[in-house]
């Protein structure tokens, strides 16, 4: 038997609950923003969890090649940062930080200390971000490592080849990272006065003028003195 070629007409077969473009990308950024469970991303677009994942399959290489496009996707090679349009837009001044997701809990004994993240509690990933702080833009994207792994030696496996001159703010935790002919700025806490034993307490401007004048304040008191506020005052207490 022979048979005839199928010919669809045009607009015929199922009709696709993401039709508009403007759809599509709202649904593949709202995944790339939050992460969240297939079944729950589904929800607001009426979609079940095996087409929330094969949309996911299909719109994520053509975000990527959307990006690259335009220049906008962040460089994977840290030998290529220095170069970077992304990196020398503005002024070459960056900021680098480590950032965790979360992670399935890995069956493998080994796996589960690797990706145990004591900071947050459980089991994550862990990328660098080196981000230009004029445009705000992500310029480097690390490799995926665990979340076990400390930020300065993540930055060390990469060896990011930063712009000549460039400026690099940086938490504690790439405490002693000092990259050759790059500017680092580090935030430091602020130094308290250091107060003798037995000595008195330093105290706010506020109180020292309240002091002066010899007025008493409620609220620079202790909690017993402010809690006399309930009964009749007869000692002098505002």
């Amino acid at each position: 038997m022979q048979g005839k070629r199928r010919q669809r007409q045009v607009g015929g077969g199922a009709k696709g609950l993401l039709a508009q473009r403007e759809d599509k990308l709202l649904f593949i950024l709202v995944y790339q923003k939050t992460h969240p469970l297939q079944t729950m991303h589904g929800l607001p677009f009426r979609l079940s969890q095996p087409q929330t994942n094969d949309w996911m399959h299909r719109l994520l290489p053509v975000l990527q090649r959307a990006f690259a496009a335009l220049a906008m996707a962040p460089e994977r090679d840290a030998s290529r940062v220095a170069p970077s349009p992304l990196a020398l837009e503005g002024a070459p001044a960056g900021a680098l930080d480590g950032t965790e997701r979360r992670r399935q809990r890995p069956t493998d004994a080994c796996q589960q200390t690797a990706h145990d993240s004591g900071k947050k509690k459980t089991h994550t990933d862990k990328n660098l971000l080196l981000v230009n702080e004029y445009p705000s833009k992500v310029v480097y994207l690390g490799p995926t490592v665990a979340g076990n792994m400390h930020d300065k030696k993540a930055a060390d496996e990469a060896q990011i080849a930063y712009p000549v001159n460039a400026t690099l703010d940086k938490d504690t935790g790439f405490q002693g990272s000092e990259p050759a002919g790059v500017l680092t700025q580090q935030p430091k806490k602020t130094q308290r006065p250091r107060v003798e034993r037995g000595g008195p307490v330093p105290q706010s401007p506020r109180l020292q003028y309240a002091h002066r004048c010899g007025k008493r304040d409620c609220r620079g008191e202790t909690v017993s003195d402010s809690q006399r506020d309930l009964a009749p005052d007869q000692s002098g207490y505002c």
